[in-house]
C-alpha cells in the first residue's frame, strides 16, 4: 500500500500524520487514508480538534505526479480538502519543510495554519502548466487579497515563513517543535466555532495594485496559458460564491492538464529529475574535497569560479600572465558584487569568500586540486600541451576537464597516460547564471570521473546532461542546423526581421539574427573559417555572414550587423536587405512562400532531424536529454518542452514530411534521419525512447532503434 496517515490523540486533539515518503505526495492511497482519518476523528467523542502534520523532512509537496494525465481517481483531492474545511471540529495544519500545491491547499482549508521558521509554502502548479485544482485560486484571494494571490499563483514562487506571516497566509511562526506548536494551537480552539474561508467575502482590491499585477502577469506569461487563466479565476472571487467558483477552477485545471503546454512542462519537470538518476553509477565516489582549479580567467573561467564560490567551493584561478590575472580578478569581483546586490550571497560573507579564492600564474598551485577545469581559448595544440602539464602535476586520481564544445575530446585525451580521468564540462555562458552543463564522457572516461562531474553539477544546482563527444556536442550541433535553415531562407525571399519575428512568435526570446548580432558575428565567422577546409563542397552554403564581417559589421558591438543599431535600438538595415536580395538573385533559387508558420515548421524539422541523428549515433542517450539542452541552453520555449517533445505533439508523420522537404531542397547535410522512419514504422514516438535504461553511462553508444 502507498501513503498512510498515522492517528494518535493528545489532550483532546486528534493528530493526523501524513506519511508517504519521500515527499509526502498526496497519492490516491494517501488521500483515502486522510479522508478516513478525518472521518474517524470527527466521529470520536473524545476529540475536540484536529491537527494535520506530516512525517519526515517535509509537509505535503503536491499531488502524485504518477497520476497526472490519467483519469482522476477517487477520492478526488478537492473533495478531501473540502472535507477538512467543513469539519465541525477545528482543524489546524502544521507546515514544515515545504508545503507545495496540495500541501498549501490543505492548509488553506484548515482553520488555522502554523509554520516552522525555516519552512516554505507556495502554489507552483503554474510551472507544470496548471493552476491549483483544489480550491487554491478561490480560497487564497479570500485570505491574502487578490493581488497577492495572483502573484503567488501566476509565478509559482515560494514564500518563507515570515513572508507568509506578513501577508496573512499563516497565523503563527514557530522556532520550536512544529508538532507541539500545532497541537497547542488546535487545543486552544476546542469548543470554538471557526469560520470557513470559502464563505469569507473577497475584499475588493486597490484598483491600481490589481491592474499593475494583472499587467505584470500578462507581460511575463509569454504565451503560457496557466497564468492567464489564473487572472480570471482569482478575479471572479469578488462576484462568484465559492460553490460556483470551485467547479470553474476544477474545469480549468482539467482543461490545462490535457493541454500540450502542460504535457510539455511536465515532461521537462520529469526530465530534470531523470538526468539526476543515471543507472550504473552505484558504488562510484563523489568529488573529493579541495580547492577546484580553473585555468583561464576570462568570461567563462570567471563565471565558473563565481558559481563555485557562490555554492561554497574554494577556487584557485590561474592565468598566463599578471595583466590577464588582474583582469580576471576584477572580472570575478564584479560578478561577486552582483551576487551580493541580488541577495544570493550575504554581504557579511565577503571576508569568508575572499579566503576561499586565490589567484596565481603558477600552475604548481593546483597540485592538490581534485579537479582542474581548463577554460582557455580553443586551440587543440595549446590545450593538449596544457593537459599534459596538468597530468604530470596532479595526483593520479585528480580529474581534468575541458570546457570546449568545438574540439575533439578523444584527440585531446590521446596523449594522456590516464585518459580515464579526462572529461568535458561544457558550461553555458554566463556560467554563474545558466543552469545547463553538457558533461562529455569520452570513450575512456571512467565512471568515477563521470559520477564526480555529476556530483559537482548537483552541488552547483545545475542540470547536467551526459553526452558522447562530437563536433558541437548536442546543442551547438543542433543550433548549426537551425541557423543554416534561417540563412537558407534569406536566399528564398525572407529578410532577417521576418524570420526573427516568426521565431519570436514561436516562443524564442530573441530571433536568430538579433541573437547573432548580440553575440558577435565574428564568432560565427571564425568558426566558418576554421571549418572551411573540411566543408563538403556539395553542401548548401550561404556566405552572407562572411560578407558582413568583411565589411566590419560584427553586430551590436560595432553598431552594425544583420541590423543597424542607433541609440540602443535595433532596426532593419536597407543596405543589408539590398545585399541579401542581390545574393538571393545570384543563386537562381525561386522565392518560397515563407509565412511565419512555414518558417517555424522548417527550423523545427531541421532541429528534430539533427536530434534524431544524435540519438542514432549515441551522442545523446535519450530525446529528453536533447530537450533539456535546447530549453536550458539555447532558449527553446519552455512551454513547448523541447524540439523532440514538440515533434511528438505535432505528430512525427507531419514532421517527417517537412524533414523530407528540407532534405530534397538543401542537400546531404539535411538528409533524413533513419530513426524517424523507424519510429513511424513501429508506431512509436520520441517519448518511447526515454526509458531510464537507455541512459546508463556504462552503455556503449548505440543506434536508438536500428542495429
Amino acid at each position: 500500500m502507498g501513503g498512510q496517515v498515522h492517528r494518535s490523540t493528545q489532550d483532546g486533539v486528534a493528530i493526523l500524520e501524513i506519511d508517504n515518503p519521500p515527499v509526502n505526495a498526496l497519492s490516491q492511497d494517501t488521500r483515502r487514508a486522510l479522508a478516513d482519518a478525518l472521518m474517524r476523528a470527527e466521529s470520536d467523542p473524545d476529540v475536540g480538534a484536529i491537527a494535520i502534520l506530516a512525517s519526515g523532512n517535509t509537509f505535503v509537496t503536491g499531488a502524485d505526479m504518477a497520476e497526472f494525465g490519467q483519469k482522476p481517481r477517487e477520492p478526488h483531492l478537492p473533495d478531501v480538502v473540502d472535507r477538512i474545511e467543513s469539519s465541525a471540529k477545528p482543524v489546524v495544519v502544521g507546515w514544515h519543510g515545504t508545503a507545495l500545491g496540495a500541501g498549501c491547499e490543505i492548509g488553506l482549508a484548515a482553520h488555522r495554519r502554523i509554520m516552522a521558521r525555516h519552512a516554505r509554502v507556495g502554489l507552483p502548479e503554474v510551472k507544470l502548466g496548471l493552476i491549483p485544482g483544489a480550491g487554491g485560486t478561490q480560497r487564497l484571494p479570500r485570505l491574502v487579497g487578490l493581488p497577492a494571490a495572483l502573484d503567488l499563483v501566476a509565478t509559482g514562487r515560494l514564500l518563507d515563513a515570515m513572508e507568509a506571516f506578513a501577508i496573512g497566509l499563516c497565523d503563527e511562526v514557530t522556532d520550536g517543535d512544529i508538532r507541539e506548536a500545532t497541537v497547542t494551537a488546535a487545543k486552544s480552539l476546542i469548543g470554538k466555532m471557526q469560520q470557513r474561508l470559502s464563505v469569507r467575502p473577497a475584499l475588493p482590491p486597490d484598483t491600481g495594485a490589481w491592474e499593475a499585477m494583472v499587467q505584470k502577469v500578462r507581460r511575463e506569461a509569454k504565451n503560457r496559458l496557466a497564468p492567464l487563466r489564473a487572472i480570471d479565476l482569482i478575479h471572479q472571487t469578488l462576484s462568484m460564491p465559492y460553490a460556483l467558483g470551485a467547479p470553474a477552477e476544477r474545469r480549468t485545471y482539467l482543461d490545462l492538464m490535457a493541454s500540450d503546454q502542460s504535457r510539455a512542462l511536465r515532461h521537462l519537470f520529469q526530465s530534470e529529475r531523470a538526468v539526476r538518476k543515471l543507472p550504473g553509477l552505484s558504488g562510484t565516489k563523489p568529488l573529493p574535497e579541495g580547492a577546484i582549479g580553473i585555468i583561464g580567467a576570462g568570461t567563462m573561467g570567471a563565471g565558473i569560479a563565481a558559481s563555485l564560490i557562490e555554492h561554497g567551493f574554494s577556487v584557485v584561478l590561474v592565468e598566463s600572465g599578471d595583466s590577464a590575472l588582474q583582469a580576471g580578478r576584477e572580472r570575478l569581483a564584479t560578478l561577486m558584487a552582483r551576487a551580493i546586490r541580488s541577495g544570493r550571497i550575504a554581504d557579511s560573507q565577503r571576508a569568508e569568500i575572499a579566503r576561499r579564492v586565490s589567484f596565481t600564474t603558477d600552475l604548481a598551485a593546483l597540485a592538490r586540486s581534485p579537479l582542474v577545469i581548463e577554460a582557455i581559448f580553443d586551440d587543440r595544440t595549446v590545450k593538449a600541451d596544457l593537459i599534459g602539464k596538468l597530468e604530470a602535476l596532479l595526483a593520479p586520481t585528480a580529474l581534468i576537464a575541458t570546457t570546449t564544445s568545438a574540439l575533439n575530446h578523444e584527440a585531446l585525451a590521446d596523449g594522456m597516460q590516464r585518459p580515464e580521468r579526462f572529461l568535458g564540462l561544457h558550461v553555458f555562458s554566463p556560467a554563474q547564471v545558466m543552469r545547463l552543463i553538457e558533461v562529455v564522457r569520452a570513450r575512456r572516461t571512467s565512471l568515477d570521473a563521470l559520477a564526480a562531474a555529476l556530483d559537482l553539477a548537483r552541488r552547483l544546482d545545475k542540470i547536467a546532461v551526459v553526452c558522447a563527444p562530437c563536433e558541437g556536442l548536442i546543442g551547438n550541433r543542433i543550433l548549426a542546423k537551425f541557423r543554416a535553415q534561417c540563412e537558407f531562407m534569406l536566399e528564398e525571399g525572407a529578410l532577417p526581421a521576418e524570420i526573427d519575428r516568426a521565431l519570436e512568435a514561436f516562443g524564442l526570446a530573441m530571433g536568430p539574427f538579433a541573437a547573432q548580432d548580440l553575440a558577435g558575428l565574428d564568432i560565427a565567422w571564425a568558426r566558418r573559417k576554421r571549418l572551411a577546409e573540411t566543408r563538403n563542397p556539395a553542401e548548401r552554403d550561404v556566405p552572407l555572414v562572411d560578407k558582413l564581417c568583411e565589411l566590419g559589421r560584427f553586430g551590436q558591438k560595432t553598431g552594425k550587423g544583420w541590423y543597424l543599431y542607433r541609440d540602443g535600438k535595433r532596426e532593419p538595415d536597407s543596405e543589408v536587405e539590398r545585399m541579401i536580395r542581390i545574393h538571393a538573385a545570384s543563386t537562381g533559387r525561386r522565392p518560397a512562400a515563407l509565412t511565419p508558420e512555414a518558417i517555424q515548421t522548417r527550423v523545427l524539422a531541421a532541429m528534430v532531424n539533427e536530434g534524431a541523428k544524435l540519438l542514432s549515433e549515441g551522442i545523446a542517450a535519450r530525446p529528453l536529454d536533447i530537450d533539456l539542452v535546447m530549453v536550458h541552453g539555447y532558449g527553446f520555449p519552455v512551454w513547448r518542452g523541447g524540439p523532440m517533445q514538440e515533434a511528438d505533439a505535432r505528430g512525427l508523420r507531419a514532421v517527417l514530411a517537412q524533414v523530407e522537404a528540407n532534405a530534397s531542397r538543401d542537400g546531404p547535410a539535411f538528409s533524413v534521419a533513419l530513426l524517424l522512419h523507424d519510429l513511424l514504422a513501429q508506431g512509436r514516438n520520441f517519448a518511447s525512447l526515454n526509458a531510464p535504461e537507455t541512459a546508463s553511462p556504462a552503455r556503449q553508444p548505440q543506434p536508438a532503434v536500428r542495429a
